[in-house]
């Protein structure tokens, strides 16, 4: 029996709260802001490395973005990932999610035939949710969305996910490979394991592509692949709750309080 290879997809997102926009490109900033491991990638992570306890699986995190990535992803290494690919390239820049589908399924295609895609449900920078199935559709492959647990069969190559619905959940199956995004917060992420923790910070199982090594066509990557156009954007109005302060003696402060009450009931 061949080993069962994992292919986590993995993104690097600004912290929600540092989160700016360049006004005149209308990209995300990074260079000025903290980053973070998209949290949902990390339920992902943790959903890969329970089947490798299992089933002595290969993880490999895939990734798309600049070189500062590295040391974010390398988190993952120390966690119990086997390896890391990070594609970078100046013409990846600009991507929207179908360029963006299209460099990770190439990726995917030249890391060899993962029998599991696993990717978070969304980013916390974009939240489209677009990327698993995009992957899936490039791949022309079956996926089970926003599982919360999954197992596979190796005797008869399906994976099996579950996933919680309305008043219950329900185990969906499909044969493998197949693409699997994982709902939000659906597990604990494990710490880094310190034994490893140097080796996966130092060593060299990390490893950069360009747009040359996957093979990609340049119309499809970046913005030259990248339908997506944003018009403008604007900053929301922020909503202030109302307050009202109450003066006077506490009997006074009482019968104000039931006053204001009454008006609601």
């Amino acid at each position: 029996m061949t080993e069962l290879m994992v292919v986590v997809c993995m993104k690097v997102v600004p912290k929600p709260e540092e989160i700016r926009v360049d006004p005149e490109t209308r990209r995300i900033e990074r260079g000025q802001v903290r980053s973070e491991i998209n949290p949902p990638d990390m339920n992902a992570l943790e959903v890969a490395l329970r089947l490798k306890d299992l089933h002595q699986a290969r993880v490999v995190i895939l990734s798309m973005g600049p070189p500062l990535f590295e040391e974010y992803l390398r988190v993952g290494l120390a966690m119990g990932a086997d390896e890391v690919v990070l594609l970078s390239d100046q013409l990846f820049a600009g991507a929207d999610t179908l360029a963006t589908t299209y460099t990770l399924a190439k990726g995917i295609e030249k890391i060899g035939q993962p029998d599991l895609i696993i990717c978070g449900e969304e980013s916390s920078d974009g939240a489209t949710g677009q990327v698993p199935p995009g992957i899936a559709e490039w791949l022309d492959q079956p996926q089970i969305t926003l599982v919360a647990d999954l197992e596979v069969d190796l005797q008869r190559q399906v994976v099996r996910g579950r996933r919680e619905i309305g008043g219950g959940f329900e185990v969906l199956e499909a044969p493998m490979p197949a693409v699997i995004s994982v709902k939000t917060a659906s597990n604990e992420p494990r710490f880094m394991d310190y034994e490893i923790k140097e080796d996966a910070f130092t060593g060299k199982n990390l490893t950069v592509w360009t747009h040359e090594d996957i093979e990609s066509d340049k119309e499809y990557i970046g913005t030259p692949g990248s339908p997506t156009i944003v018009s403008g954007f604007e900053q929301a109005a922020v909503r202030e709750r109302k307050r009202q302060f109450l003066t006077g003696a506490r009997d006074e402060v009482i019968r104000k309080l039931v006053d204001v009450l009454r008006e609601y009931l």
